[in-house]
């Protein structure tokens, strides 16, 4: 027998497998662009490629092949490593776009299974349902209030209700179930659909950049036009002295290129698409990567109570039938207890898929001596709607005999129930009773209304007050902690819910939640203006009964007042305020697709804990991308310099670099910032600082100051390190080698020292980050070889060291970089009151 009640057994195994080999796999296919020509196109614009190839050009056309050749090396190994990088990132996005893809439900070999959409098929019998992302066109074979928002395609917001008698009883895939249940079974897939055929793409969205993108943008291309018009005033001035067009042109290139910072740009890509990445494997999707530059940054986290602080996991656990006055356990309910629970499931969708539904099916399942669920047609129904909420079914059997039942809110039902005021004192005690124990509640009622002409509304109908179901939903286990770690983050945590007060503080109240004091009904919160909403949101921390329009206030009110919002959601009437929110939150497991689609980030197993590794990786990334391009700046300025001081002062060796030694620290410092700073651990105390501001600039003048210090002080080490050579009568080429010694020193010792500008070097050592001892060992290993092997010390017109010399060389780059510990020592000594003062950027 199938697992449904409309006899519906679906395709077979073997069907499915016919079907997919003739009409193939339900995607949208569309011409793409090759992404690796995307890449090359890219990678051919970069003003570090091509100042490569105008190099090495000059080495051709001058004679100096060897040199040519190397940079031509040098072309490649650039583009090598830009394209791996490009191809990582693309990589972490399209597993990040797979894994984001909606499944569906069916029903095949009359059992119920949820499937990837790309593998429904022609044929197949699809159950939708509230909420529901259709996923390929089909005509209704069974539905239940069922409505649909087509405004993709038809561009009208309002739902179309539909159901098999309606003319136009098909769905069509990229709509959304606005309302109800659906058994349909599937007409067209992929580009045969009504979607395919208009031809409609998310793939031709072009994503905006971020405003974090763009200020890395911007400075970028600031230093590129400083390093274009170095370049033309370098090359006139040696051109004017030497008269020499070539080599005044390689002086000048060995100066832009010293300039420009090509690796930020690649930076920032690497860490946004990797760490989506890595949060993707902590449970947690990120549909766009600007939420991972906002998750550092939220303040408050507005969250529902059913399903993120429970369990979700529904079961009744107490009656309340009015007629016999008390409150019983299910399994001990008496006859008008069991008739209550009968008249509540009545309520409930034939198909369950609401936990409380689910129970109330099961109940009756275990209380009934006849299953009479199969005897009787669901014939009217009005949907679950009102404030406070209630909906209504109207059964019917061959017989003609008439099962009219509702259900929901206890207030709903007795505005509809004719009641005594002692009725309503029983009601009101019961309901005192079940809240404080933290039970969520419904209301249940029964009507007598005879005929077929019924009213437009439920409200209209004359019920009979029966009594309350009461479920247990238990707080999860962690619940406790989680809301802990968001109050030492900085973050403070506000309930959104449908539910009451009462059983909502109950809950409140079992996971040590803060705020207590005030709590806020959705209508109250209605009547309030802006003003007066925008204090009340920061005062209140619990909110309940609320609706969509409440939901969005209470969004719109803290966005006013500059906090930066994430939002948890699960259902349909969450989308709007998900939307709004800067970061919203869905769940992966209870979620509709609306949500799902609505929300920038998804909790694969609607834990709320992920919340807080996803806030600790947000801070971790934006902390570390901080750090790579600090170095990279602090870095650059000492190549910049001891290329161009030399030469403007007219110093006995003016072209101490060429353009071979820029490209090979340039190879040295792109995996450094990439890779290293991005494996960065999180520093211990990151989550107990408060959240960064969003509208804090990147670059803001402390944190550069930090840079350009550090930098200037690498400066005069490799320009000691020259006079020094030259006071001593050394030629060009030792010069040369104990400046080159130093910078490279200089750039290992930054390196370590930069990975917390908190903590010190022996703390940081202990961080697990294998990657940073590759990358120094091979940098050692490299440069001790190009001044070691003859063959590689004559290209680079290195000369020999002594052991004296080389150790000279190192103190000096260690002495440049090491005094920066100092400056940290004293910012640990300012900041001993308490861990809030933790690891600082400076």
């Amino acid at each position: 027998m199938p697992e449904n009640n409309f006899e519906i057994i679906g395709l077979t195994n073997e069907q499915v497998i016919l079907a997919r080999e003739k009409f193939g796999q339900n995607e949208l296919q569309y011409k793409k662009e090759s992404s690796v020509l995307d890449a090359l196109k890219n990678l051919a614009k970069e003003p570090m490629i091509i100042l490569l190839i105008v190099a090495s050009l000059i080495y051709f056309v001058s004679g100096k092949i060897d040199d040519g050749i190397f940079l031509a090396a040098a072309i490649l190994i650039v583009s090598v490593i830009a394209l791996f990088q490009d191809s990582r990132s693309r990589n972490a996005l399209q597993k990040l776009k797979n894994f984001t893809q909606p499944t569906c439900k069916v029903i095949r070999n009359g059992k119920r299974e949820a499937i990837k959409s790309e593998d429904l098929v022609v044929g197949d019998a699809m159950i939708v349902e509230e909420g529901t992302l259709i996923t390929a066109d089909g005509i209704i074979l069974h539905s239940n209030d069922f409505s649909v928002n087509e405004s993709i395609l038809t561009g009208e917001s309002f739902p179309v209700l539909k159901d098999l008698t309606t003319a136009d009883n098909c769905i069509y895939k990229g709509t959304t179930v606005a309302s109800g249940l659906a058994i349909v079974k599937i007409t067209n897939i992929g580009n045969e659909t009504k979607l395919g055929r208009i031809g409609n793409s998310l793939e031709s969205i072009k994503e905006e950049k971020t405003p974090l993108e763009l200020q890395i943008n911007n400075f970028v291309k600031k230093l590129v036009i400083l390093g274009a018009m170095v370049f033309i005033i370098v090359w006139a001035i040696n051109y004017f002295q030497s008269t020499n067009l070539l080599d005044s042109l390689l002086k000048a290139l060995t100066l832009a290129m010293s300039i420009l910072p090509e690796e930020i740009p690649m930076a920032f890509t690497t860490f946004m698409a990797i760490g989506a990445w890595r949060l993707m494997k902590m449970g947690i999707v990120v549909k766009q990567t600007k939420t991972v530059e906002t998750l550092g940054s939220a303040t408050v986290i507005c969250t529902d109570k059913t399903g993120t602080l429970t369990e979700n996991k529904m079961s009744l656990a107490k009656v309340f039938a009015l007629s016999s006055n008390q409150l019983s356990n299910p399994s001990e309910a008496n006859e008008e207890e069991q008739a209550l629970i009968k008249i509540a499931m009545w309520a409930s969708e034939p198909i369950p898929f609401d936990p409380m539904e689910k129970a109330l099916h099961k109940a009756y399942t275990d209380l009934a001596s006849e299953d009479e669920r199969p005897n009787f047609k669901i014939i009217q129904e009005y949907a679950l709607a009102g404030k406070p909420p209630m909906m209504t079914h109207v059964f019917e059997n061959k017989n003609g005999q008439k099962i009219i039942a509702a259900k929901g809110a206890t207030e709903a039902l007795i505005n509809v129930c004719n009641l005594t005021g002692e009725e309503l004192e029983h009601i009101k005690i019961a309901i005192q009773a079940l809240t404080f124990e933290g039970y969520r509640i419904l209301g249940v009622a029964e009507s007598d209304f005879e005929g077929s002409n019924f009213p437009k509304t439920q409200q209209e109908i004359k019920f009979q007050f029966k009594g309350i179901v009461a479920f247990y939903d238990p707080p999860k286990a962690n619940i406790e902690s989680v809301l802990n770690h968001f109050y030492n983050a900085g973050i403070s945590v506000k309930i959104i819910t449908g539910d009451n007060a009462e059983t909502t503080i109950a809950i409140a109240k079992q996971v040590g939640f803060k705020g207590l004091e005030y709590s806020l009904t959705g209508d109250e919160l209605m009547t309030l203006s802006d003003e007066e909403l925008q204090k009340k949101v920061m005062q209140v921390n619990i909110f309940t009964r609320m609706f969509p329009e409440a939901k969005l206030r209470i969004i719109t009110a803290l966005k006013e007042q500059n906090q930066i919002v994430a939002m948890t959601g699960d259902g349909v009437n969450d989308g709007p305020a998900l939307k709004a929110a800067h970061i919203g939150i869905a769940m992966g497991k209870k979620g509709t697709e609306i949500a799902k689609q609505a929300a920038s980030l998804i909790l694969i197993d609607d834990d709320l804990s992920k919340m807080v590794d996803a806030i600790g990786m947000g801070r971790k990334i934006y902390i570390n991308l901080k750090k790579a391009i600090q170095y990279v700046i602090s870095i650059h300025i000492p190549i910049i310099l001891t290329v161009f001081m030399p030469l403007s002062l007219g110093w006995i060796y003016p072209n101490i670099f060429s353009p071979i030694h820029i490209i090979f620290l340039e190879l040295i410092m792109g995996p450094t910032c990439s890779i290293i700073f991005e494996n960065e651990p999180m520093e211990k105390n990151t989550m107990f600082q408060k959240p960064r501001p969003l509208t804090t600039t990147f670059f803001n003048w402390k944190e550069l100051t930090t840079s350009i210090f550090q930098g200037l002080a690498i400066t005069v080490g490799t320009l000691f390190a020259y006079q020094y050579s030259v006071y001593l009568g050394f030629n060009e080429a030792h010069t040369r080698t104990m400046v080159f010694t130093v910078l490279i020193a200089a750039n290992v010792f930054l390196t370590l020292v930069n990975r917390s500008f908190y903590y010190s070097i022996f703390s940081t050592m202990k961080y697990k980050n294998n990657m940073i001892f590759v990358i120094i060992a091979i940098t050692i290993v490299i440069t001790g070889s190009m001044l070691f092997i003859p063959q590689m010390k004559l290209f680079f017109e290195f000369d020999t060291l002594s052991i004296k010399q080389l150790l000279v060389c190192i103190g000096i780059g260690f002495l440049s970089v090491i005094w920066y510990e100092f400056v940290k020592l004293k910012i640990r000594l300012k900041s001993r009151t308490g861990p809030s003062g933790g690891a600082k950027i400076v």
